[in-house]
């Protein structure tokens, strides 16, 4: 048997980080048995559709490194993958369902969307003659179609790869609304149909459809047709009472994207919420989460989101980059800082890349290259270094001239003179060093060294610099 899983969202906004899970678990699953992945737009609900969502769904993978077999663009079956583009498939198959038992016209008024309510239907429609049903289908009465729940003391069972058996009693469950008046199914039904006629093996969802589940597998019964194999997640939560919920705001893909976060470090940090490899590894690529997949690993526990462990992550993936692959993504972050387009990026680079957790920090690292001013004098008191303001100036007077006699500006003639100069001044090297970076930068924490510092802002920028700061010392 072939695996065939699908992701299935709903074009309602951006992607939030618990569906970009889903998705990418689906995608693992199916992709470490050989299998297919198939992605399905459910546009069903036209009021809650959002211009442009499909195209972010569909960047979002595209930016995460998800791919698919079968979809929008992709079409593999002689079906369309967008649910809107369905809908006489559903009304087929709802009529179908009539026929056999599993579900009835309702003409009542009011009650469409009752279902979940505290008070079930009373299916009351279900007791009308087939005579009476076909004279208000024949004179266009507004109807939509309700799934029949038995009216018995049975339950419904399955057994889900990670919960284990689930069951759910009948007088638990309700007739719910499988098509609605305007033709178009809900969520209830259009994925059964959908998932079934898609040859979908196993279906990988949240753990808040545990509960539904049994109702849809009567559907499923009542067609004859073979149920999936079902995995549920467990939620991604934001602390301990709360979930991660795009309804109050929270981050989703994008918004880490933007604040600087590396794809590849996203999703493998979404990997790991509520899933672990065998062999404990953190760092795992697309290649190494597919190869290690395993419903196995899925936990039951909640999963809550540690932004503080993806700064983490993110920050192990750029130190293992090379400087071309930082440039490539850091480059929008650079060219947007204040030292934008007027610094050599391949001197910069080297510096950052040990010292970046997120890409947005860039700009707050490097504008000291543009923001030169007036400091506090404070920033010279090193205890252990023994330097104050009297030492920094007796350092500067002494490397000042050193400085201007350069000839070429190569970094190791300038340690070297500022190394001698030190020695001439009675000073240690140490506190040369550390004067002669605070002045040239104005600020205690630089993305490296004095020498470091002093080749990205070139010999005339140091001498006047360093001019400043002796007057200011001076006063």
């Amino acid at each position: 048997m072939e695996v065939r899983t699908r992701f299935a969202p709903s074009p309602t906004g951006f992607m939030h980080i618990g569906n970009l899970r889903t998705a990418l678990y689906a995608y693992l699953f199916a992709k470490n048995a050989g299998g297919k992945f198939i992605i399905r737009i459910e546009d069903t609900d036209q009021g809650r559709y959002v211009e442009g969502a499909v195209d972010v769904i569909f960047n979002t993978l595209k930016e995460a490194g998800i791919d698919y077999d079968e979809g929008p663009g992709k079409e593999a079956g002689n079906y369309s993958y967008v649910q809107s583009e369905r809908k006489e498939i559903y009304k087929k198959y709802a009529e179908e369902l009539i026929a056999k038992g599993g579900a009835y016209y309702c003409f009542c008024k009011g009650r469409e969307m009752k279902d979940g309510g505290t008070e079930k239907y009373d299916k009351r429609c279900l007791r009308l003659s087939k005579e009476e049903v076909a004279e208000r289908l024949a004179r266009g009465d507004s109807y939509v179609v309700r799934q029949n729940i038995p009216e018995t003391d049975g339950v419904s069972t399955y057994t889900d790869l990670v919960y284990g058996e689930i069951s759910v009693a009948y007088k638990d469950m309700e007739d719910a609304v499988l098509l609605k008046s305007d033709g178009m199914p809900t969520y209830n039904f259009a994925n059964v149909v959908d998932d079934h006629l898609m040859g979908i093996t196993h279906v990988i969802r949240g753990n808040e459809y545990l509960s539904s589940t049994p109702k849809y597998n009567l559907i499923y019964d009542a067609f004859g047709w073979e149920r999936p194999q079902y995995i549920h997640l467990p939620p991604i939560m934001k602390d301990k009472e709360r979930k991660l919920s795009k309804r109050y705001g929270d981050a989703n893909f994008d918004d880490f994207v933007k604040k600087g976060y590396l794809p590849k470090a996203i999703v493998n940090y979404i990997a790991l919420l509520g899933w672990s490899p065998k062999n404990n590894e953190e760092m795992l690529s697309m290649d190494d989460l597919i190869r290690l997949f395993s419903v196995e690993g899925v936990c039951i526990s909640p999963a809550i989101f540690d932004e503080a462990k993806l700064r983490w992550l993110n920050a192990s993936y750029i130190k293992n980059m090379s400087v071309e692959e930082f440039l490539a993504a850091a480059r929008p972050f650079l060219d947007n800082s204040k030292v934008g387009g007027k610094y050599d990026y391949n001197l910069l680079a080297p510096l950052l890349i040990p010292r970046v957790e997120i890409l947005s920090e860039i700009p707050s690292l490097v504008d000291f290259l543009e923001e030169f001013g007036a400091y506090d004098l404070a920033l010279f008191d090193h205890q252990k270094m023994k330097t104050d303001a009297s030492v920094a100036l007796t350092a500067l007077e002494a490397a000042l001239p050193a400085v201007e006699e350069m000839g070429a500006w190569d970094m190791t003639v300038l340690h070297d003179l500022l190394v001698a100069a030190a020695e001439q001044a009675g000073l240690k090297k140490g506190q040369m060093l550390w004067s002669f970076r605070i002045a040239i930068t104005g600020r205690a924490s630089t993305p490296g060294g004095a020498t470091e510092m002093a080749a990205l802002l070139g010999k005339e920028e140091c001498i006047r610099r360093l001019k400043f700061s002796i007057d200011l010392l001076s006063k």
